[in-house]
């Protein structure tokens, strides 16, 4: 199959191709891909996108902004395979899928991370080394900006992994790990109910400086752990929601974002509007 928009500069090769709704192809969109290709509800796939593989499934609410360069060397490999979960945001990385990839749900990528699966250079008959194999990320793992993570590796779920980190091992326990290679240098404490209680209105305090300076006055009422904004309501700890939503509940979940309590629904961050 094959699917071509000229005005975009979008070409798509595959066996299959899959589009789910809402999804907004930027220019200049480069995919060939030998099986399925497959990109899910209300995702967004950025500018100067490049995917090569054999099978490349994409989940909902993907988001990346520009550059993302999927396939790399070893790309036309049976194995060269990549699923990416749901609520994924992962900016212009280089994945490379000589060997599986698989990236749970609510992960991301800051700028320039790196994904090997393969490395090779002089000749193992002298002795060199010659390494081929798969990476899987948990769920809600965060990379950090130009990190690198080696072939081989498992990162367990919740995991934080620091700017400059290299990843040369698998990581089992949920944690903030840093350095070259990277090593766990923090736990992860839960906060008390009261802390949360406490932490969330001092988050929506701060909004009213952001409010104001984009002109809005939304009606915001916490009833933990519930927030009440107009007429939209969203809990949280569990990211459900219900109610109508408006610009301005647009612009509250756009802001609730940098803390990590991400509710997505069917409107799109309000800074992905223009993206």
């Amino acid at each position: 199959m094959e699917y071509i928009n000229n005005e975009k500069n979008i070409k798509i090769e595959a066996d299959t191709i899959n589009i789910g709704k809402s999804v907004n192809l930027g220019r200049n969109l480069s995919v060939k891909v030998k099986g399925e290709f497959h990109v899910n509800d209300f995702s967004d796939l950025g500018e100067n996108t490049i995917i090569r593989g054999n099978n490349v499934i994409i989940g909902k609410h993907f988001f990346t902004t520009t550059g993302l360069n999927i396939g790399g060397g070893g790309w036309q490999n049976p194995g060269a395979n990549l699923k990416i979960g749901d609520r994924c945001v992962i900016h212009n990385s280089l994945i490379n899928i000589c060997e599986p990839v698989e990236i749970g749900n609510d992960v991301g990528f800051s700028a320039h991370v790196d994904v090997l699966t393969h490395g090779f250079w002089l000749s193992v008959l002298e002795g060199f080394p010659a390494t081929f194999s798969g990476v899987r990320i948990g769920n809600g793992v965060i990379v950090g900006h130009r990190s690198l993570i080696m072939m081989g590796v498992e990162i367990a779920d919740q995991i934080v992994i620091g700017a400059y980190a290299v990843v040369t091992k698998t990581l089992k326990e949920m944690g903030i790990y840093a350095g070259v290679p990277a090593k766990k240098i923090k736990d992860i404490i839960p906060l008390t109910y009261e802390q949360r209680i406490q932490k969330i209105s001092e988050i929506v305090n701060n909004y009213a400086a952001v409010a104001k300076y984009h002109q809005i006055n939304p009606k915001i009422k916490i009833d933990f752990p519930y927030i009440n904004i107009n007429n939209f309501r969203f809990n949280v700890e569990t990211f459900e929601y219900e109610g109508i939503e408006d610009i301005e509940t647009d612009d509250f979940r756009d802001y609730i974002r940098r803390w990590g309590i991400r509710i997505y629904t069917e409107r799109p961050f309000k800074s992905c509007f223009n993206i």
